[in-house]
């Protein structure tokens, strides 16, 4: 039910990162207060966070997605399955080599994998942090774009940035439930990260 009368313009002037949720993004309303959002928080120097949230969304939205990604939106977060889908190829490179040209940074996860951060000619892989088990897989792409957004809010290097994204995903999956367990920040101090 999200529509632009939801917006607090100052909010959203004032924070560093705005993090727009692709899930919202169904009723007209709501596509209209991305678009409302996305103007409040870049007349500000605001950026603007993007996840694609499911591949379903994608299929759904995938030329709006792409012009709200290439632009509007300062951050994508997306899995491999969403950002392959998003740009219609069946190898995660290519997907990777097209979004690089589309948006100023994307953080891309790929499971055990680990993840991929590219920022024009940047490019980092991050290792997946460790679970002992994988217990519950809810809210590990959220923790993941929060620990990366956290590390961008205190000025750490798009490395840094992954590795703390890992670490949250880690902690969020390794128990039932999409809170952490564990206080991140001691994980993160525990690992060096901040």
């Amino acid at each position: 039910q999200l529509c632009t009368d939801d917006l607090n313009q100052a909010d959203i002037q004032d924070a560093s990162i705005n993090y727009l949720e692709g899930y919202l993004f169904d009723p007209p309303a709501a596509r209209e207060a991305f678009y409302a959002a996305a103007g409040m928080a870049h007349a500000a120097g605001s950026k603007i966070a993007l996840t694609l949230s499911d591949s379903f969304c994608v299929e759904r939205y995938r030329s709006e997605f792409q012009h709200l990604v290439e632009n509007e939106v300062d951050l994508l977060f997306a899995n491999e399955a969403e950002i392959k889908s998003l740009y219609q190829v069946d190898a995660f490179d290519d997907a990777l080599q097209i979004v690089r040209q589309k948006c100023e940074t994307a953080a891309l996860t790929r499971s055990e994998a680990g993840s991929v951060i590219v920022r024009g000619d940047e490019v980092h892989v991050i290792e997946a942090a460790h679970v002992d088990e994988v217990v519950d897989s809810t809210g590990a792409g959220d923790m993941y774009a929060a620990g990366f957004m956290a590390g961008l809010a205190m000025s750490k290097d798009l490395k840094t940035c992954g590795q703390l994204a890992s670490m949250a995903a880690a902690e969020v999956i390794s128990h039932i439930g999409p809170k952490p367990e564990t206080p991140l920040i001691e994980l993160a101090e525990a690992k060096g990260l901040i």
